[in-house]
């Protein structure tokens, strides 16, 4: 089988980073294909890059080029977690879910609820990663009743898996759960948020997986500023 991911700024697409830290941690081939944010108006390079392959419009993307649709076109299977469950079912060798059954679906529901959830946090603390903003953070933590919200949800939704498992990652060893998570770490540490001893050293073994390590590694060395991705700043 042959992949072909599709990602955004290394930098700042937070749901890019999921499949590919996934894909690279857990050692499935795959080769890159960056889609550059230019915008996401309709007519864009970005939007007329993904036509035909992606129906929303959005990345990630995954391609696997073993597999065809009725109409003779490779697959292209869209959505993070879509990517996730796919890659999963391909690839049992990889035990990228637990294999424990209340395990497996402890870490399907931490997947979906930051999927469909924690929007305060998002929206405020959208992922930079080369960026150091701490100062904001204090701000937004000090005025943003949501993100604190937010943040204590969190915490509880790590702290609770950890004190199951044992860390030190969300189930022991590597997972989608900690893929998923990865672009949260990425906010936490960029707007310098207080964390508990715990969370801190969840934060920490993600920060050092291999996987994490070569995307931040990427997303520094991109230096492309966006300004409508840049709420906070006016340059770099």
């Amino acid at each position: 089988m042959s992949y072909t991911l599709l990602v955004g700024n290394k930098n700042y697409s937070s749901w890019s980073m999921r499949p590919w830290v996934l894909m690279t941690q857990a050692g499935i081939p795959f080769t890159e294909q960056m889609v550059r944010f230019d915008s996401f108006a309709p007519g864009s390079s970005f939007k007329q890059a993904l036509t035909g392959i992606s129906p929303t419009g959005k990345v990630p993307a995954l391609i696997d080029d073993s597999q065809h649709t009725g109409n003779g076109q490779p697959l292209a299977v869209w959505d993070t977690l879509a990517i996730a469950e796919y890659l999963a079912e391909r690839h049992p060798d990889k035990a990228l879910w637990p294999s424990a059954t209340a395990a497996r679906a402890l870490a399907r529901s931490a997947c979906a609820e930051m999927h469909s959830g924690f929007g305060a946090l998002r929206s405020h603390f959208p992922m930079n990663i080369e960026a150091s903003l701490p100062d904001v953070g204090r701000l937004v933590l000090r005025d943003q009743a949501a993100v604190r919200a937010d943040l204590q949800r969190l915490f509880a939704l790590w702290q609770g898996l950890l004190a199951a498992s044992g860390g030190p990652l969300l189930f022991g060893s590597f997972t989608v759960a900690d893929a998923y998570f990865a672009p949260v770490v990425m906010r936490l540490k960029t707007y310098g948020v207080p964390l508990p001893a715990d969370v801190q050293a969840y934060t920490d073994a993600v920060c050092a997986l291999p996987g994490v390590q070569a995307w931040m590694a990427d997303a520094r060395q991109e230096a492309d500023f966006l300004d409508f991705e840049e709420p906070y700043r006016l340059a770099r």
